[in-house]
């Protein structure tokens, strides 16, 4: 992995959100590897971290969820990578709260930063899921942007400790070893 993608949307309005945990996984990994600074790029904010002895580019897309892809298409191109070279990390309704997924390429499942990012460089990048599971009523749309309930923003930070350790393992040992270790059975913590 060169470059690891988390998607969320910008702003503060929208900062503790469901839908922004990629961008809350990729802060946490940034923090663990004391990453350069995050500037304006590509339409994103963008990092640099050294991940198990490699320079990898971290990018938070700022046009919106919607609009990931553009992000993405504009780093890919500026860096010369390939779809394979890439990791999005994003939210996950069909996996309960706090699961993890890693998985190499597949479809959208209805998830629309993922449906740009796909229509802009296809679908063979690598995924980290995190799960957000389902509301029990009413539209996903509503729930995907708002927070997290009182249980859950408690574990919230070693859900994403733990992504941001997915990830790390993912770029050191590559994508079928995050694979291996989040089809495991997890530990409740």
């Amino acid at each position: 992995m060169k470059l690891v993608v988390g998607l969320g949307n910008p702003g503060n309005a929208y900062r503790n959100h469901r839908h922004n945990v990629g961008f809350m996984a990729l802060d946490a990994l940034h923090s663990r590897q004391l990453g350069s600074e995050w500037r304006e790029k590509n339409s994103g904010l963008m990092g640099r971290a050294m991940i198990a002895g490699r320079d990898v580019v971290l990018l938070k897309p700022q046009s919106f969820m919607n609009l990931s892809g553009r992000a993405v298409v504009k780093t890919v191109q500026s860096m010369g990578l390939k779809p394979t070279d890439i990791l999005v990390v994003h939210d996950e309704l069909e996996l309960p709260y706090g699961e993890l997924r890693a998985k190499q390429g597949g479809g959208h499942a209805g998830h629309n930063g993922l449906r740009d990012i796909t229509a802009c460089i296809g679908a063979e990048f690598a995924r980290l899921r995190i799960g957000i599971g389902r509301p029990v009523a009413g539209p996903v749309d509503a729930y995907v942007l708002s927070g997290f309930n009182k249980d859950e923003a408690m574990t919230l930070d070693a859900v994403l400790a733990r992504a941001a350790e997915v990830i790390e393992l993912a770029v050191g040992q590559g994508i079928q070893a995050a694979i291996d270790l989040t089809t495991k059975p997890q530990r409740k913590k």
